[in-house]
């Protein structure tokens, strides 16, 4: 039974994918769990070096309205570990109005270094999608992780989305913010002190033990992007565009100049 199917019997999805990353013991990565649910489906890509190499393939159409997706990926100490997505993700209304939820837990342990690069998220009009995304690093860990969110396909008006970044690092929070948009955001949110009319939004986060002896420094990358410092061994450069394209071009270069 399909996404669709499931929502006008009334019934909404619930489906997790969970992804652990070991040390395989001969300089590489193995991926002893990769299973998924639902729309949520992970499949090991062509590798290079050291690192494994994860895709997330969407089965089916969603979120929808009332389902409810979580991601859990647990990177081992020494891991080596790039997680992508096929497509964009598309947030859809369902029949009954209700929000839909989408969640990611990243745990980070030992040295481990993930880059978690999905595809844009999109807010399709009649939409209600709040995302979380939680990642947990031990002290040695390094992170990259790009989000890009997409308010209404061409022509359109966007759905509501609400988002809320955490990130902690031994145990101590590093970032926590939350964006909101479309229906029933708080007033202003589209005005010259928020996107001032811009529909796609991002950011680049980058947390790397060697900020500490060599700090980022805060940078303007273009007229719209802007690279600021965090109070620990991280950047984030956060990034507003006329479309996912140019959107994509400031994150690529954030990530030149930042990631490893």
């Amino acid at each position: 039974m399909t996404t669709a199917a499931r929502h006008r019997n009334g019934r909404a999805l619930h489906a997790t994918a969970r992804l652990t990353a070991r040390a395989d013991g001969r300089g590489g990565t193995a991926l002893p769990v990769l299973a998924g649910e639902g729309p949520l489906a992970l499949r090991r890509t062509r590798s290079e070096g050291a690192e494994a190499a994860v895709t997330l393939v969407g089965a089916m159409s969603g979120p929808l309205g009332g389902d409810h997706l979580t991601l859990r990926a647990t990177a081992g100490p020494g891991t080596r570990l790039a997680v992508g997505s096929a497509a964009a993700t598309l947030a859809l209304p369902g029949p009954a109005g209700e929000p839909a939820r989408y969640d990611v837990h990243l745990t980070l342990d030992g040295d481990a270094a993930v880059r978690w690069l999905p595809e844009p998220l999109v807010s399709v009009r009649g939409s209600d999608l709040r995302v979380s995304t939680r990642a947990e690093l031990a002290p040695g860990a390094r992170l990259v992780l790009r989000e890009e969110q997409i308010l209404g396909r061409t022509g359109e008006a966007p759905g509501r989305l609400c988002s809320r970044l955490t990130v902690l690092r031994g145990g101590r929070p590093l970032l926590d913010q939350e964006t909101a948009a479309g229906p029933g955001a708080p007033a202003g949110w589209d005005g010259p002190a928020g996107l001032a009319g811009h529909r796609a939004l991002g950011q680049l986060l980058v947390v790397d033990p060697a900020f500490e002896t060599t700090p980022a420094t805060p940078r303007m990358l273009g007229e719209l992007a802007a690279a600021t410092p965090l109070a620990g061994p991280a950047v984030l450069v956060t990034a507003l565009a006329p479309d996912g394209l140019r959107l994509r071009q400031l994150l690529d270069e954030a990530c030149r100049l930042y990631a490893w």
